[in-house]
């Protein structure tokens, strides 16, 4: 367990200006980053814990909080209590925790997750669904392993497959404005599906969706023109990673460079914009950062300057920004151009008040990476504010799983 941080106050700073995201006037630029943290419903509906765990992350008003990777239909993937929103009962179930964060005058955030190839094969098979990714290649022997001993080898999507993936996310995408989400994100970094059929050496396809560049973005553009006639394109966003090296995606050691990637298609977000159809935000996890794990600084690779020279918009930066604490230099000065946002995950989760306590300069609670991925309440909802000292029974809330989320019963 790391060491709490101590934290400067940051009030007199850009940090605590508005920014206009969107159609929205955010009161501050932390947002909470999303963070799987295994807490949903067995059938992927959020749950009360869910329902606290973001009430209490979004009590400063105007700010913006991202919910975990969500599940856009079965199709691409699966993992065992996470959240989803591919049936009408889910956006039900999320209106109650989005319309609990408009309460506390704050926004939200969707996060679209598909899995592709490194999704559970055990649980694919259990939901009915193969194994599929861009191309029949697992990101590593552990899963290659896993899936023969499923009884569910990895496929390809064929190209009507991936046609109807695109079907799919647009109905996700319905249903979280319907579910009353402000923004829908999707996940083209870590290596899931999008950043799979960004990346050579796990896209080898020779149809519409693989070979050149273009053909590679054509998918996750596909989704974002069809859902900006939709819903808006005030209402999306995407987060790429360039330089994660997760999930077997090789980044700087692939046949094509991520700047060369990410620059064409941030170009192409960028050209829609210009033709008035701008994005949210872009998301970007910093190079300090490769999944869930911070980067030894020698094993930095680049770092991501490209991107606000092609993409002009609000960006959303996140990858360990208190490795600088006190003085938060790193953050003064990414947000000193005036359209950028800092993403925290980590010690926002353990630290519900995150906000007040950056704005005051209050010590940050450390956080327990082993609670991070159970699926009982203890490590999730025991987290304190500032100047409280709860004594949680320890062993109750180590077996309080999940349970429908209660409107009768208020926070």
């Amino acid at each position: 367990m790391p060491s709490p941080v101590v934290a400067r106050p940051l009030d007199d700073t850009v940090i605590f200006k508005p920014l206009k995201v969107g159609n929205n006037e955010l009161s501050n630029r932390i947002v909470f980053a999303p963070s799987t943290r295994f807490r949903a419903l067995p059938d992927h509906s959020p749950s009360d814990l869910q329902l606290q765990y973001y009430d209490e992350r979004s009590k400063y008003p105007g700010t913006l909080v991202t919910v975990e990777g969500t599940l856009p239909t079965k199709k691409t993937g699966s993992y065992a209590f996470v959240p989803g929103i591919y049936t009408e009962k889910h956006a039900r179930e999320w209106k109650k925790v989005t319309d609990k964060i408009h309460e506390n005058k704050s926004f939200v955030t969707v996060q679209l997750w598909g899995l592709g190839r490194v999704a559970d094969p055990f649980q694919n098979k259990r939901e009915g669904e193969k194994l599929k990714g861009p191309s029949a290649l697992y990101d590593h022997e552990r899963l290659e392993k896993v899936a023969k001993k499923a009884g569910n080898e990895i496929e390809a999507y064929t190209t009507e497959e991936v046609d109807d993936l695109i079907e799919e996310y647009l109905k996700a995408g319905r249903l979280a404005v319907e579910a009353g989400f402000d923004y829908v994100e999707f996940h083209c970094a870590h290596g899931y599906l999008f950043n799979q059929f960004f990346a050579p050496s796990a896209n080898q396809r020779t149809d519409k969706y693989g070979g050149s560049i273009e053909n590679r973005a054509r998918f996750i553009l596909s989704v974002i023109d069809r859902l900006s006639n939709e819903i808006g394109s005030h209402r999306l966003a995407v987060r790429i990673s360039p330089w994660a090296t997760v999930y077997g995606i090789k980044a700087q050691k692939d046949e094509d460079h991520p700047i060369t990637i990410y620059s064409h298609f941030l170009h192409e977000l960028q050209k829609r914009a210009d033709a008035g159809k701008p994005l949210a935000y872009v998301s970007i996890v910093e190079p300090r950062v490769s999944g869930i794990f911070d980067v030894d600084e020698k094993d930095i690779a680049g770092n991501n300057d490209f991107v606000k020279n092609v993409w002009k918009g609000v960006v959303m930066k996140a990858g360990n920004y208190t490795y600088d604490a006190p003085k938060f230099k790193q953050l003064l000065d990414d947000t000193e151009d005036g359209r950028t946002m800092v993403g925290f995950s980590r010690y926002f989760i353990s630290n519900p008040d995150l906000v007040t306590r950056l704005r005051d300069g209050k010590e940050l609670n450390a956080y327990d990476r082993k609670t991070f991925y159970k699926t009982t309440n203890w490590g999730y909802n025991t987290y304190d504010r500032f100047g409280e000292a709860t004594k949680y029974d320890e062993d109750a809330e180590k077996s309080r799983k999940a349970a429908p989320i209660d409107v009768s019963a208020r926070l």
